[in-house]
Parts: structure tokens; C-alpha cells; sequence
């Protein structure tokens, strides 16, 4: 390995010793992961001196080509921040996310949300004259069975692989695990092993719902996590040498636009309305599905994702409570009180604190720069590319 991309391996990897969750995957040679787990864990303040080093030398080495070394600066940078952070520093919340993701979170004004509640109001079925008892009772209504949501996950998966591989191709070896976990701050995650191989966990704290089982089954792994992985690994990793690909993580912009093609996934492959070909899964297990409403809700709520975000600057930027945050995720994003609470523990995680604006400036960033062309979105799952390039770039059409 380049000088430059060991030590950005080896200054990920002794993060992770502080914070756990930080590295996300690393399959890269055994030795950097070996010395970084030997003995007591690197003192913060050294980490901070070592990753403003690191950055000088990126910034230095004319030996590589200029968009690998804006690449590695940028995710050199976030390390530099979670550094800071960890030594004791203050750092504004917002500037934060910025240094960390590249992109500075904005606050969405809560007249967007209303409009949001107004089109809801006029799609669900009228059972109450509460929009959010009516909307969480349908919600509710639609939970996927215990004994048949591994089924369904493989249905899904099954179908999602084939269009994955038909629009970009897969590697020949690669393979998903399915497995259910618990007692998680978060809904589904990829562990990527390398090899070509993931691990895919949803987590049962709550009941998943049929309307979100088709997305998370796309954003873990076809096409979004598991695949980029499998793509990455051959391509830049396996090809190219590029071993800093090896190693994925957390407060980074690789995060960013990780989640964010993830999240695009299902649209790309399966459409802007993919309901019918969910619900064509889902009810011949008997799992509670309609297509027609799911489609019209889906359409008339998406603008309620960003309410998450707002409720992460006010805990972290305007000093809420967890329990103002959760209220204020019941009024404005209609949700339960016990779904509320989840959210706010995923903001309040020491990890993922700052991870929200991964999935809503990621997706809103990768949906622009694809713009329906799939040659755009495989850039995505190939290249090295940074949110300022997204902005940069022509909007898709």
C-alpha cells in the first residue's frame, strides 16, 4: 500500500478502538487490523495530530492521481473531525456534519410538513378525524407477520438480484446472508466481509412493516450496500489496488453517498412506483399490502423524511431534550410514540449522531446527479466520487 493510504487505514482503524460501530467494514491485509486491536487504545490527542499529518501528506504526495487524492483528503478530513471531537474539542454540531459528510444540514421549514399532512389527509382512508391515528393505524395495519418476513425477504431479495444484475452486473461469488437481530439502534444493516459476501441484519425491536420491507431489502443489498461493496472490491480494490476502498467508515463522505445510492435503489431498479411489483411478493405469503394506497401515501409523505432532520439539529444544534425530540416527531413526522423514541436513540447514538443526513442529503444528492440515467447511478456503485461532485455535476435527465 501507498504510504498515505496505510495510514489512513491504520488511523480508521484506531477510531474504531474509541468509538464503536466507527468501522463499518474492513477486509483490507490482516496486519494494520492486528496492530490496531494490540494494547491499549491510541490517545485521542495523538489521533488528532496523526490525521493532521496524514492530511498534509495527502496534500503532498504528487505520486497520486488528483481525484483519488481528493477523495482520500476529504475522507482524511472527517477522520481529523471525529478526532477532534473524541480529544475533547468543541465542535458547532452543524459544522460537524459538514466536515464530516460534506454537506452542511439545512433546517426544512415546518410549513413543507404541513403541506405534506394536507395531501396525507387527502389519501388515507378516512377511519378518524386524527391524521395521525388514522395514518399510524394504517401503518400498523400493514406489519409482516413474524413467520413470514424471512420468506418475504428472500422473495424480494431474489427478484431485486436479478434486476441488479440484468441493468449492472454482479460479480461471479457474491452472496447475501439474511439474519434477524435485536436490541439495535437501527433498522437494517449491512456487514460487508469481503470476499463478495454480506451480511444483511434486520432488526425486530419493533414490527416491520410490509411498507418499508421491499426498500430496506433494496438499500442493503441490491443494489444498494452489498452491491457497491461487490463492485468496489473488484474494481477498485482488487484491479486497481486501491486499498483505502478496503476499509468503510462511519462520519465520512463515503457514508453519504453510500446511503444515498441505497436509497435510490428501489426507484432505479423497479421504477418511481414500485408497488405493484412489492405487493406481487408480499400477498401471495398473506402479508397485508395495497399497492394503490401504499403508492398515493408514499408519494404524499416522502417530504416527512426530513423531519428527522430537523428533530437532529434541535437535540444537537438548539438543545432539546430527547423528550421534545420525540414529541416533535410525533406532530410533525405523524409518528408513534414508540417509533418516535427509536429515532431519537439512532440521533442520540455517540456513532450515529450525525449519520441522518447521510440518507436525506445523500438520497436528495444521488437522485439529482442520476436522474433516471442508470449509467449515472453505476458510477455511483463504481467511482470514487464526493457529494461537491453530485453538486457540481449537470443534474441528470
Amino acid at each position: 500500500m501507498e504510504g498515505v493510504v496505510e495510514e489512513y487505514i491504520r488511523l480508521g482503524l484506531d477510531l474504531g478502538r474509541h468509538i464503536d460501530g466507527f468501522v463499518d467494514a474492513y477486509y483490507g491485509p490482516p496486519a494494520p487490523a492486528s496492530d490496531a486491536a494490540a494494547g491499549p487504545a491510541r490517545p485521542p490527542a495523538a489521533l488528532v495530530e496523526r490525521a493532521r499529518r496524514l492530511l498534509a501528506e495527502i496534500d503532498a504526495d504528487g505520486a497520486l492521481e488528483a481525484s483519488r487524492r481528493r477523495w482520500l483528503a476529504a475522507q482524511a478530513r472527517g477522520l481529523h473531525t471525529t478526532a477532534r471531537r473524541l480529544a475533547g474539542e468543541a465542535i458547532a454540531y452543524l459544522d460537524e456534519i459538514e466536515a464530516c459528510y460534506g454537506v452542511r444540514p439545512t433546517w426544512v421549514d415546518e410549513e413543507d410538513f404541513a403541506a405534506a399532512h394536507a395531501r396525507l389527509d387527502g389519501v388515507l382512508p378516512r377511519t378518524s378525524a386524527d391524521l395521525a391515528q388514522r395514518y399510524n393505524d394504517w401503518r400498523e395495519a400493514q406489519v409482516v407477520p413474524p413467520d413470514r418476513l424471512e420468506p418475504a425477504i428472500h422473495s424480494l431479495a431474489e427478484e431485486f438480484r436479478a434486476r441488479t444484475h440484468q441493468a449492472f452486473g454482479l460479480p461471479d461469488g457474491e452472496r447475501v446472508d439474511f439474519v434477524l437481530e435485536h436490541d439495535k439502534p437501527w433498522g437494517g444493516f449491512n456487514y460487508y466481509l469481503g470476499d463478495l459476501h454480506s451480511r444483511v441484519a434486520m432488526n425486530t425491536d419493533l414490527p416491520i412493516l410490509s411498507l418499508v420491507l421491499a426498500h430496506v431489502v433494496a438499500h442493503e443489498s441490491y443494489p444498494g450496500h452489498h452491491t457497491e461493496h461487490c463492485r468496489k472490491e473488484v474494481g477498485l480494490v482488487r484491479r486497481r489496488r486501491q486499498m483505502e476502498e478496503s476499509i468503510f467508515l462511519v462520519g465520512t463522505p463515503q457514508c453519504l453517498i453510500a446511503e444515498g445510492l441505497a436509497d435510490l435503489g428501489l426507484e432505479v431498479i423497479a421504477g418511481e412506483r414500485p408497488e405493484p411489483i412489492v405487493e406481487a411478493h408480499l400477498k401471495p405469503l398473506g402479508i397485508p399490502y395495497d399497492a394503490p394506497t401504499a403508492a398515493e401515501v408514499a408519494q404524499a409523505g416522502e417530504k416527512l423524511g426530513a423531519v428527522v432532520g430537523n428533530a437532529a439539529i434541535g437535540i444537537h444544534d438548539r438543545g432539546w431534550s430527547p423528550d421534545q425530540a420525540v414529541a416533535y416527531l410525533e406532530t410533525w413526522g405523524l409518528r408513534p410514540e414508540k417509533r418516535a423514541a427509536k429515532s431519537v436513540d439512532f440521533l442520540t447514538n455517540p456513532t450515529w449522531r450525525g449519520y441522518q443526513f447521510c440518507y436525506i442529503d445523500g438520497f436528495r444528492l444521488c437522485r439529482r446527479f442520476v436522474g433516471g440515467q442508470p449509467a449515472r447511478f453505476e458510477r455511483l456503485l463504481t467511482e470514487q466520487l464526493l457529494p461537491e461532485q453530485l453538486v457540481a455535476a449537470e443534474p441528470g435527465s
